[in-house]
């Protein structure tokens, strides 16, 4: 095709466009990474002040009789966005599977972008009443119908731009995104509890975070105008392809989907209740002050980037993820217990701080690991929608109730630990899951 293209032009000399395309190849796929980790950078960043400021927003705008019940509707509403997840996959998986990764990554972040403005400016219940709440519920549907489209999209096209012995490295971009993303929202949440009133955080500081936010959107969409499309199924005649990535997805590879919702579980769980939940955990039934919660969010989220990066490496070096993934699964089981445990033992908070970063290091090769098993083995033709659709499945069902989830175990049996018993649970259910499926390594 570029032959034909350019059958009219001057060829140039074999050195000098050996060497132009050296020093673009470079600029290229710092554009191409750059442009997928924007998207599911920001998700992840909302998430995570969302997560901290999870307990005046409840106040703010769920007012309940107790503290309690403020907090269990604010994190509600935080898994609300989820259910929305499945049907962007669906959805934007399949607009990605057939015009392309870019077009549909161009729609995401556009999307995400106006959930965020919602829950940025949303007057609060006592200035508008019951619409208050409304739009915060309105901005997690956008939030989580964008977000169910954004992973698959971004992590099929790092896939196909990479070089056969660069993929671990190109795809642990994405998960490096989160884990910066976590670190921006722990260092803001750090920054403002610690130089603004309790007052001032309710009245406008808590804000704050999420506009900041909305100043990467003009800078994702130019980006992500300006990178090369890998792929985008066209049938014979110019029209898409006639059956739906979705429906091919079930019918045909039912078992990896099956399988793949339960192995992203293991991640998500580690992700929403050890990475997110934490910080409020800590807070509200261990009694931390909020910028000590902070701080060592900040410290997790430097061992998950590191952790991520690191094992892209591995993987492309041995081509095997399975093993690497079963190992992480195994350390989180392991550690979750003295986790939960030396964090309701007074004088043991270092201890616990130490126990949780190991459990950060699994999550990032869970992350990394579980994401090229289950993308590596998809066809192309549905990569993007399969990705979306597994990883929307697996968030919705799994990340999105557990916060409410350990919550309201925590209400009701008065038990420290049950956060530490429910994600053993998920973890060993994972590992099933994962020891069962099949590695395969599609172009």
């Amino acid at each position: 095709m570029h032959v034909a293209e350019n059958a009219g032009a001057v060829a140039a000399p074999p050195a000098a466009d050996a060497e132009g395309q050296a020093r673009a190849a470079p600029r290229g796929n710092r554009r191409i990474i750059l442009g997928a980790c924007l998207g599911n950078g920001l998700e992840i960043f909302d998430f995570t002040v969302y997560s901290f400021f999870a307990a005046i927003i409840g106040k703010l705008y769920f007012p309940s009789d107790t503290a309690y019940g403020s907090l269990l509707m604010a994190v509600a509403v935080f898994g609300v966005g989820f259910v929305m997840r499945p049907l962007g996959s669906i959805v934007l998986g399949a607009y990605a599977d057939r015009k392309g990764r870019k077009a549909a990554m161009l729609a995401t972040i556009a999307l995400m972008g106006l959930g965020t403005a919602l829950i940025a400016f949303a007057p609060t219940h006592a200035q508008i009443g019951v619409m208050a709440p409304v739009l915060i519920v309105a901005g997690r549907l956008l939030q989580g119908f964008a977000a169910g489209g954004e992973v698959g999209s971004a992590t099929t096209l790092l896939l196909e731009s990479a070089g056969a012995n660069q993929r671990g490295f190109f795809v642990s971009w994405q998960s490096i995104s989160q884990g910066v993303a976590a670190l921006l929202g722990a260092s803001l949440g750090l920054l403002l509890t610690s130089v603004l009133s309790e007052e001032a955080l309710h009245a406008w500081g808590w804000r704050v975070p999420f506009v900041l936010g909305l100043l990467i959107i003009p800078v994702g969409v130019y980006i992500r105008r300006n990178i090369e499309e890998t792929y985008a199924c066209q049938r014979e005649g110019g029209g898409a392809a006639a059956e739906h990535p979705a429906w091919t997805l079930a019918a045909r590879h039912p078992r990896d989907l099956t399988l793949g919702v339960l192995i992203i579980m293991s991640g998500t769980a580690m992700v929403y209740i050890v990475l997110f939940y934490m910080p409020t955990y800590m807070m509200q039934t261990n009694h931390i002050d909020a910028p000590t919660s902070y701080l060592f969010s900040c410290v997790a989220a430097v061992v998950q980037v590191v952790s991520v990066y690191l094992c892209g490496l591995y993987v492309d070096r041995v081509r095997n993820y399975k093993q690497p993934l079963v190992w992480s699964i195994v350390v989180g089981m392991a550690m979750a217990y003295p986790t939960f445990l030396f964090l309701s033992m007074p004088g043991m908070l270092w201890l616990a701080v130490a126990c949780r970063i190991v459990l950060i290091a699994a999550l990032g090769v869970n992350m990394l690991a579980s994401t090229m098993l289950i993308v590596s083995a998809l066809p192309r033709e549905i990569r993007a929608t399969g990705t979306s659709m597994i990883y929307a499945f697996g968030v919705t069902l799994f990340g999105g109730s557990a916060q409410f989830m350990v919550t309201w175990l925590l209400k009701i049996s008065g038990n420290a630990m049950a956060p530490g018993w429910y994600l053993i649970g998920m973890l060993a259910a994972s590992l099933a899951a994962t020891c069962v499926f099949r590695e395969r390594h599609h172009d």
